[in-house]
């Protein structure tokens, strides 16, 4: 019996939400949105049909959307993703808002993005600042293999990439340093639910309830910094304190401050090399 979208798309809709139902749809057609809307009555073959239902399956099993069409947005830009790297997410937006504000269009400037992932950072801030000179640093080959594929998919040829554990191998010093680092204590309990199931645990959790990681880039950071540069780092929500203690006491950054996601929880935390 012949099968419309708009039939596939209410059958979708008893077990994912209709957002999910058109991104799978939507990958599994290789057609636009626009597309579905218009053409909601066409009828699909038989062979798309099994691959949509088998795309509806992995995310009825709890895999994340952007691992299963191999794709997320973030901030105006479109990334490949795989099962090797985290999901960007909303809130690191406004560690780019940050960055960017601080970067200068006219003139040449140095940044460095530890542990890039994806490269949604490094990459974003490269295409949004065309003059800035941006370092890239992972400690998984895999990543790094992402990375270098989004670089290339969004034409940015101002980024470097490196295989390194944070600052291993990194040479001279920077204006910006940025950085999404793992926050999650290990053994919390959301490492166990939802997307984060299926994304790196290497990316996500760090010894000493979560701020292992952002320690070791604080008190590192300054050697890689020239004076004035600034430090941006992403952390959980109820980590700000913590962090502007570390860099006031354990590496003597000044002009601190926190700032807010959009749901308003403090989750950027800055400072400058004095």
């Amino acid at each position: 019996m012949p099968v419309t979208i708009v039939q596939l798309l209410n059958d979708a809709k008893y077990h994912v939400s209709d957002v999910d139902a058109r991104l799978l749809l939507q990958h599994a057609l290789q057609v636009s949105p626009v597309f579905l809307a218009a053409y909601s009555d066409e009828f699909v073959n038989a062979e798309k049909i099994t691959c949509f239902y088998s795309l509806l399956q992995r995310r009825i099993n709890g895999e994340p959307i952007a691992y299963i069409i191999g794709q997320r947005e973030f901030y105006d830009l479109t990334f490949h993703v795989t099962p090797a790297v985290l999901i960007p997410r909303p809130e690191t937006e406004t560690l780019v808002e940050l960055a960017l504000a601080s970067i200068p269009m006219d003139r040449s400037y140095t940044v460095l993005d530890l542990g890039t992932g994806s490269g949604a950072i490094a990459l974003t801030l490269a295409k949004h600042r065309p003059l800035a000179q941006v370092m890239a640093i992972d400690l998984s080959a895999e990543a790094l293999e992402v990375a270098q594929m989004n670089a290339t998919l969004l034409e940015v040829d101002n980024v470097h990439f490196t295989l390194g554990d944070w600052f291993q191998g990194i040479v001279g010093q920077y204006d910006l340093i940025v950085s999404n680092p793992p926050y999650v204590a290990i053994g919390d309990p959301h490492l166990d639910q939802g997307d984060l199931r299926f994304e790196p645990q290497i990316a996500l959790s760090a010894p000493e309830d979560g701020i292992a990681c952002i320690r070791t880039i604080i008190a590192q950071a300054p050697q890689f910094l020239c004076a004035g540069g600034q430090l941006l780092l992403e952390h959980g929500y109820n980590q700000a304190a913590q962090c502007r203690q570390l860099l006031a006491q354990e590496a003597s950054f000044i002009n601190i401050f926190s700032y807010p996601d959009l749901a308003g929880i403090l989750r950027i935390t800055g400072g400058q090399r004095i």
